[in-house]
């Protein structure tokens, strides 16, 4: 099973504003463009989604931002792709209509392996795949944009 990019940019935004507890400034759009090399369009989109999903505190404004609306400990993995994804259907018969559907035993094989790959994300929290901050942090590239610091 292939995770969309929405769903894939939604949990690395995620993981970007967990691995920097210890800050103050709000995070921008801009910034999480330039260090994944994503358009900002498409961030946009995610970020709001996640803010009305309540994962991101989301601050409108000249000064505004975003940042973590809960604590990684709480923020369940599998429960996130959930959200995310618009469809966790591994296939999709009507399209072309397959003649085996009617007797098709795929179809419930690749629903116990979907159950099953849900089963072991619902076991990871966002602190779970970010317990090696440091060498995540490390990865990251120098900003070209200056971080905001909230007034």
């Amino acid at each position: 099973m292939q995770l969309t990019r929405y769903t894939d940019f939604g949990i690395r935004t995620l993981m970007y504003l967990a691995i920097q507890p210890d800050r103050e400034e709000l995070f921008r759009i801009s910034e999480i463009t330039e260090v994944f090399e994503l358009s900002p369009n498409h961030v946009s989109k995610i970020v709001h989604h996640l803010g009305k999903l309540g994962y991101l505190e989301t601050i409108r404004g000249k000064s505004g931002g975003f940042r973590l609306g809960m604590s990684p400990k709480d923020i369940n993995v599998g429960k996130l792709v959930r959200v995310l994804e618009n469809s966790l259907a591994p296939i999709d018969c009507s399209k072309p209509y397959c003649r085996f559907t009617p007797s098709c035993q795929l179809k419930g094989v690749l629903a116990d392996a979907v159950a099953a790959y849900l089963a072991v994300i619902d076991g990871y929290t966002l602190d779970d795949i970010v317990s090696n901050r440091d060498e995540l942090k490390q990865l990251l590239p120098e900003l070209s944009i200056p971080v905001l610091q909230i007034a």
